[in-house]
């Protein structure tokens, strides 16, 4: 049965509802970054809420590498899963909910020249740490997302366009479509509690190396593995991506250059297609490969639409502006791109490592879970990456492409 277009719209939103969601893990060594300190900022010290996640390790290497000091606040869960980040860097304990445990305590008396919030979803727990911190750091840095928006069908829109809303601000989940909404009234809480004091930055996808959402992962690993690749939709289809590393060290920089407002976060500069993307994970990759591109609609018949192969948004009505949202702003303001083939490249070489600490950590539960006498966690295969196409579906997908009906 042929999939409407009205089904097709509503996979495809539903897709990029949760954009920024997710991720965390290993960190990689950046470049040290040359530039100069603004007069009179620095060393600075930084604390950050999380930090160990995804983005956040890139942001301590960043600060490091211009000689700041970090301190994390976190519940020290996932560090304890990646068996002990930065053992250099003063670790506070809590939690971002003041309701539980000890909650921000672990803060008070205390003081530092900004805070990067990377672990805020709901603006109660925002509003708190916004206002315990508002007479102890100069700078909050709250990292939000572009799905804060309500319209992703307008092209070139910027930081001026208006942001989602939901019918009952105080809940917390992430069900219905709450993220992006959410995540504004977050920015908003932080911007109460210390007016034009705050950073709001608007990333949209994130990779790198790190990424445990395994999105733009897909194609680099997929390049790796060689022989006939399903490129879905337009070969012009509009991608936008941004390097973790180059988020992370912007992030440092904005922190040195006092800078405040509203940021739109993309990349690469200059526009990216998804013809390019993958080509420069082929290249990366190094392996024999061929591409068979394959129509939109088609794929949503088989059951390949966005958020099935990841990145890939196509532009249909809805969807026309999300790969295409203005970041000039941030651009002038320093943001810079690496290269895709070289993300590309360090994703490769960073991804096996990560699927061992994935089976580690997946044993480690099970065998707690059995010692504790509790039922066997249920959980997804750690040896398969979490998004993309089997191999098995992209063959069926690309057989059946070659087998219809010729106009």
């Amino acid at each position: 049965m042929s999939t409407s277009r009205r089904e097709f719209l509503a996979t495809s939103i539903s897709a990029v509802g949760a954009l920024s969601l997710g991720a965390g893990l290993a960190r990689a060594v950046q470049p040290k970054d040359k530039a100069p300190v603004k007069p009179g900022a620095g060393p600075l010290k930084i604390l950050i809420l999380g930090g160990t996640g995804f983005l956040g390790p890139h942001v301590v290497d960043a600060a490091q590498a211009r000689g700041h000091t970090v301190t994390l606040f976190n519940r020290g869960i996932t560090e304890k899963r990646k068996g002990g980040l930065f053992p250099e860097v003063e670790k506070l304990q809590g939690d971002r909910d003041p309701k539980k445990g000890e909650g921000l305590s672990a803060l008070k008396g205390r003081s530092w020249d900004a805070v990067v919030d990377t672990s805020g979803y709901y603006p109660r727990m925002v509003a708190a740490s916004a206002e315990l911190l508002a007479d102890a750091v100069r700078q909050y840095v709250f990292i939000s997302t572009l799905s804060v928006y309500a319209d992703n069908n307008t092209p070139d829109a910027d930081e001026t366009a208006a942001v989602g809303t939901i019918p009952d601000p105080s809940i917390e989940t992430m069900s219905d479509g709450a993220y992006g909404p959410l995540k504004a009234l977050c920015e908003q809480a932080a911007e109460k509690a210390m007016p034009g004091r705050v950073l709001n930055i608007r990333p949209g996808y994130i990779v790198g190396p790190g990424d445990t959402s395994d999105r733009f992962t897909y194609w680099p690993m997929r390049a790796k593995r060689g022989g006939e690749i399903l490129a879905p939709g337009n070969p012009e289809d509009p991608v936008q991506i941004i390097d973790a590393r180059d988020l992370a060290r912007w992030i440092v920089r904005c922190i040195e250059q006092r800078t405040f407002g509203v940021f739109n976060a993309c990349g690469p500069v200059g526009g990216l297609t998804t013809a390019a993307m993958i080509e420069a994970c082929r290249k990366a990759a190094g392996s024999e490969s061929t591409l068979t591109w394959v129509e939109t609609e088609f794929l949503a018949n088989q059951g390949v639409g966005p958020g099935v192969l990841p990145i890939w948004l196509p532009q249909v009505d809805g969807l026309r502006g999300f790969h295409r949202r203005k970041f000039d702003k941030a651009v002038a303001a320093g943001l810079t791109s690496t290269p895709v083939e070289q993300t590309a490249r360090d994703v490769i070489a960073w991804f096996p490592g990560e699927l061992e600490r994935r089976i580690r950590v997946t044993r480690e539960l099970i065998e707690q879970a059995e010692k504790d006498g509790k039922p066997k966690p249920t959980m997804a295969d750690p040896a398969k990456p979490r998004a993309g196409i089997s191999p098995e579906k992209e063959a069926e997908v690309l057989k059946a492409w070659k087998a219809r009906p010729q106009p």
